[in-house]
């Protein structure tokens, strides 16, 4: 178990730092530690290494075990809403940095690997933060307009997250925000969105 760890950290920041075309196995094996041999014993292959690297990226950002508590709280719908937010920002916030850049890079370059994430991690996921937005817009957890709003609100916490790993003029104005005001702003913003949308006709489905 130690030993597949090391192999995901050097991986993950290694396809981080260079992308998963210069990320070479022997130059993971040497960074975990291990021969390149340990790789195929533990993820079979350097594709099965890959989808390992994306299902622990997106584990990391947020846990499927910590959403599920959330879904299942007695806590107002506003409440849990909130705390999903914090979820994602502060998941983001975590170090090392590599699981937010690693994921970054698959969304501005899919590859074959990112329909089977979808289908482990982030559709289940998905499927327990609807019934929160369905409580907050009255809207049914599978009306076309709340899948919509799930970028809407997923998206900016990335972002905010994506911009406290970048040093520039722009991205510092950001991370100098404390998190708890930047949950604040964006809970205000994903209310205020979720109430639109509850108004909006149901054209254009």
């Amino acid at each position: 178990m130690a030993t597949r760890k090391a192999i995901l950290e050097a991986a993950g920041f290694l396809i981080a730092d260079a992308g998963l075309a210069l990320a070479a196995s022997k130059q993971i094996a040497a960074r975990a530690g291990v021969d390149v041999a340990s790789i195929n014993h533990h993820f079979g292959n350097r594709e099965g290494l890959y989808q390992a690297v994306l299902v622990e990226a997106h584990r990391r950002l947020i846990d499927g075990k910590h959403l599920e508590q959330l879904a299942a709280s007695t806590e107002p719908p506003e409440t849990k809403l909130k705390a999903l937010i914090r979820l994602l920002v502060q998941g983001g916030a975590l170090e090392p940095n590599w699981p937010l850049i690693v994921l970054a890079r698959e969304i501005m370059a899919p590859s074959a690997h990112l329909m089977a994430l979808q289908q482990e991690e982030v559709l289940p996921k998905l499927q327990r933060v609807l019934p929160i937005l369905s409580e907050l817009t009255a809207l049914p957890p599978d009306d076309p307009r709340l899948w919509r709003c799930l970028p809407s609100i997923a998206a900016p916490c990335a972002l905010f997250a994506l911009a406290g790993k970048l040093d520039s003029p722009l991205t510092n104005r950001f991370s100098a925000v404390p998190a708890e005001v930047v949950v604040e702003h964006l809970f205000a913003f994903a209310m205020g969105g979720l109430a639109a949308i509850s108004r909006a006709p149901e054209t254009g489905q």
